[in-house]
């Protein structure tokens, strides 16, 4: 399975992203605070650091950082863009970081159990000959006989198509690296600070990079049109709308992880079970046929 390993480097960036936010509330300036974190010689606080001290783009620099660097750079872009405190920014943004790599990492712990079993599963069939030697039953020389290459030969492209199948059920389970509620967050940034609701938006998805679903799209202006109607607080209702995007994603993940339980029963079925027959079962027989019948 070839998971988005995210949760790791996140944990540290987003300890990071903390303390410059701690720096920046106690009145610290943007270039110390980077210089400060930059010596312990990583090389993206390095680098931002000093983009700060020349007063370039910080932005652009955390970018070549990947993973949830990219996540801080966005928000950090958006707060400059309309001039929003970045302490309290990088506070909100740390919140949000927090909440979906726990989503992330609750997906992928829900992942690991079933796709760990069907690996073991997969590769069952092969203690088919040893087995089969083990009981005494001489499988290995009926494998070197027409009937027995054959049977061998089948099982093991079984166990092959077992293996490849397996690993495309699992990739098309494994969680998106997109962290849900994003948008909505960098919009509510954008609006903290009284930019245009036009505005916000636009910068939320230059930030973003790609075109929103259908589905965040309408949480967002769902949230701004209640807000309208209702006066309540533009910001909070997207925060809110976030927050409600990563526990779908929460709950999506879990159900995905129980489908694919169930979905691992048809190569299991199709492949595996057979496969066994043919490496173990099948050698066995024609073993014991060999020991039995044929003197006779």
């Amino acid at each position: 399975m070839s998971t988005q390993a995210r949760s790791g480097p996140d944990v540290a960036t987003i300890d990071v992203a903390m303390r410059l936010a701690v720096l920046l509330s106690a009145g610290g300036t943007v270039s110390a605070a980077w210089r400060h974190l930059a010596r312990g010689g990583d090389a993206v606080l390095v680098a931002a650091a000093r983009v700060a001290e020349d007063g370039g783009d910080v932005a652009a620099a955390l970018r070549s950082g990947g993973d949830a660097w990219r996540d801080i750079a966005a928000a950090w872009a958006v707060a400059v863009a309309v001039g929003a405190p970045l302490a309290d920014t990088l506070r909100s943004a740390v919140a949000a970081l927090r909440d979906a790599a726990e989503v992330r990492d609750d997906v992928e712990v829900a992942l690991a159990e079933p796709v760990a079993t069907a690996r073991v599963l997969t590769w069952l069939p092969l203690l088919g000959l040893p087995i089969g030697v083990a009981l005494g039953l001489d499988p290995l020389r009926t494998i070197t006989e027409p009937l027995g290459a054959g049977a061998a030969l089948a099982g093991l492209l079984l166990i092959g198509v077992s293996h490849v199948w397996t690993r495309r059920l699992a990739d098309r389970s494994v969680p998106s690296v997109d962290l849900p509620g994003w948008e909505a967050e960098l919009v509510a940034i954008a609006l903290s600070s009284g930019a245009s609701v036009d505005r916000a938006q636009a910068l939320a998805a230059a930030e973003r990079g790609t075109t929103a679903p259908a589905s965040v799209r309408a949480g967002i202006a769902a949230a701004l049109e209640l807000s309208i109607r209702t006066g309540a607080p533009a910001v909070e209702l997207l925060r809110g709308e976030a927050w409600l995007a990563r526990r779908r994603a929460r709950t999506q993940g879990r159900e995905t992880a129980a489908r694919l339980s169930t979905r691992l029963l048809l190569p299991l079925g199709v492949c595996t079970l057979p496969a066994f027959l043919l490496l173990g079962v099948v050698p066995a027989v024609l073993g014991v046929i060999r020991s039995t019948v044929l003197p006779l």
